[in-house]
């Protein structure tokens, strides 16, 4: 295909969206969930070509020598797609968020203000790897009231055109525009390049993915980002802390599955506790297999463990790798935070009130944990249903985005026949 066929075609998608998207916003909750409820017995039905062309995916994955790390985000099983279905059932559950009412106001003059909720409009959503995002993404985006245009990487483009059918069987019998979810079916960059131009038909682009992806997003994107960027996500262990308490959340952090975003990649030590935590720490982590680095000081009292380099404490390894340091304070530890944290996810453990009060005030990450698992960061750990990724920036959404985090909204202003004077 040439430059000029796949810019045309990217323009024929995006206006197709953006007039999905008009209809979208207009479809009573009723039909929604109708869709959602048909698109998950699609997948169901459709689960053995699914399938078929996941296994296509990991065998190519396998022979260009992708980590373990990321097949196990590429790989469906049927459980994986049963969990897929689950999904959509479970939004049909969620309250719709387009036409909630966030305020009301009456003003001295009489006006009646009231600000609602309404759909963003059309979102594109990039990612890499997790053939289950194409469906969360549609699913959340559609019952939000918004058309997606879904591109995501080329190690998953056949499963992700497989989904893609799925949903789309659900979308006609529901009655609702086929072009609602669309998948870019291009493995060229020159795809994400052309779409990222598309501000006349798309509102906002989301990336989920390696840091390169999101960069590349970020820098030639003429459209507004939400950035879902990496996860370098901390357990300090303070002074205070329960040692029992402090092993059961780090290796729950890092070890149930180490490949995704919320997952432990740092650990701190008060130098306190460090001479007799850091060898119980160490024996946890060689029983689950961890490759250990740290700082000198950790090195001193773990001597198996590797010399930390100094890239290591920004890396995200999603992967069975950890990097520890001892700190000298509580206050310590938060100045490493706040220099090495992706502002994605960090812990504290303690049984000291105050010194939880003061990590809490002071670390400025989209989530701050007492005496739990980072692994919480995630919008049904939250309780707010699915969510369309944990979104590390500071306007409009931060956090896990649930479904009103995929809306905005507009002020509806009632008169009588006011003037302005």
């Amino acid at each position: 295909m040439t430059q000029e066929e796949l810019q045309n075609s990217l323009l024929e998608m995006g206006r197709a969206a953006r007039a999905a998207g008009r209809r979208l916003a207009l479809v009573p909750e009723a039909q929604k969930n109708r869709a959602l409820n048909a698109m998950a017995e699609a997948l169901a039905a459709r689960q053995a070509e699914i399938l078929a062309a996941n296994a296509e995916d990991m065998a190519a994955a396998k022979a260009a020598g992708l980590s373990e790390a990321m097949l196990d985000r590429l790989l469906l099983t049927p459980q994986r797609v049963a969990a897929m279905a689950d999904g959509l059932r479970a939004l049909v559950a969620l309250p719709d968020p387009v036409g909630k009412l966030d305020s009301a106001t009456t003003r001295p003059n009489g006006l009646e203000i009231r600000r609602v909720r309404v759909p963003i409009g059309v979102i594109a959503i990039l990612y890499e790897s997790r053939p289950n995002v194409t469906v969360d993404a549609a699913g959340l985006c559609l019952k939000a009231g918004n058309a997606t245009i879904l591109r995501g990487g080329s190690e998953s483009i056949r499963s992700n055109l497989a989904l893609a059918a799925a949903m789309l069987d659900g979308l006609r019998s529901a009655g609702l525009p086929e072009t609602a979810v669309q998948v870019v079916p291009w493995t060229e960059r020159a795809a994400v390049t052309q779409l990222l131009k598309l501000d006349r038909y798309i509102d906002l682009v989301i990336p989920r993915g390696g840091e390169g992806l999101i960069r590349a997003v970020v820098e030639n994107s003429r459209i507004p980002v939400i950035k879902h960027y990496k996860g370098v996500c901390h357990v300090y262990v303070d002074r205070a802390a329960d040692p029992k308490m402090a092993l059961a959340i780090i290796e729950n952090a890092k070890c149930q599955r180490p490949g995704v975003c919320n997952a432990a990649e740092k650990v701190l030590l008060h130098r306190e506790i460090a001479a007799v935590f850091a060898p119980e720490l160490a024996a946890m982590f060689r029983r689950r297999k961890v490759e250990m680095r740290g700082d000198d000081a950790f090195c001193a009292l773990v001597p198996d463990a590797k010399p930390a380099t100094a890239t290591d404490w920004d890396e995200e390894y999603l992967d069975l790798v950890i990097t520890v340091a001892v700190v000298d304070s509580l206050g310590a530890a938060v100045a490493h935070i706040a220099e090495h944290s992706s502002g994605h996810s960090e812990a504290i453990v303690t049984e000291d009130a105050a010194a939880a009060r003061a990590f809490t005030a002071q670390v400025d990450s989209a989530a701050v944990y007492v005496n739990a698992s980072t692994r919480f960061t995630d919008g049904g750990e939250f309780g707010m249903g699915a969510e369309i990724g944990i979104s590390t920036d500071r306007i409009h959404a931060r956090g896990p985005m649930g479904l009103e985090e995929l809306t905005t909204y507009k002020y509806v202003v009632q008169g009588s026949g006011q003037i302005r004077g």
